[in-house]
């Protein structure tokens, strides 16, 4: 008993003088567009590792662009996502192949439905990030049953949170986003892309 009072004191003692925080785990963040960001945000989002997703904007030249402007195709921004995973549990070459597989990389004018350069598939990367992509790429070109890559890899830009409404939309509006997905003919697409 003496022995667990000792150890609740000097526990208590450290708090009360400012024991360092735990360190927060590491975290990593890879940034994709491949059409609908409400798609990719559901699809990302069940990766095991996956730590959060958000839908969003980059790739253009507008500061703190809303929806109008990046579908009004004036910003120059692609609807994308940010992807917060765990380094530990998930590494960047398999978000890589992933990403590969919910995409139709050989569709430059858009994804399945939507339609616009908003719309267009592409890995938006770091430096270090680069090389891992370019090779992910080209093995995924190798994998295509129909038609030839045309996803572009392109520098990692500030990222844009999209507004509440968009965030989780697959989650807090099932019906709706199940509709779009089977009437947008994505998953059909899909199959014909990457074959299965």
């Amino acid at each position: 008993m003496r022995r667990l009072l000792a150890l609740l004191a000097a526990a208590f003692a450290l708090l009360i003088t400012g024991a360092p925080a735990l360190a927060a785990p590491k975290t990593e963040t890879a940034v994709f567009a491949g059409g609908c960001f409400w798609c990719m945000e559901h699809d990302m989002g069940g990766i095991p590792g996956v730590l959060k997703v958000e839908s969003g904007y980059t790739g253009g030249h507008v500061k703190n662009p809303t929806y109008r402007d990046v579908t009004s195709e004036r910003s120059g921004h692609y609807e994308a996502v940010r992807v917060t995973y765990d380094p530990a549990k998930l590494d960047y070459g398999f978000l890589l192949y992933r990403y590969w597989k919910l995409v139709d990389p050989t569709d430059d004018g858009g994804q399945f439905c939507d339609r616009g350069p908003s719309y267009r598939p592409a890995l938006f990367v770091t430096p270090a990030q680069r090389p891992i992509a370019e090779k992910s790429r080209a093995e995924a070109a190798k994998r295509l049953k129909t038609g030839t890559m045309k996803a572009q890899i392109l520098p990692l830009q500030t990222f844009y949170p999209a507004e509440e409404y968009h965030r989780d939309y697959a989650k807090r509006n099932a019906a709706n986003y199940n509709a779009y997905r089977v009437g947008c003919g994505r998953d059909a697409r899909l199959k014909q892309v990457w074959g299965g």
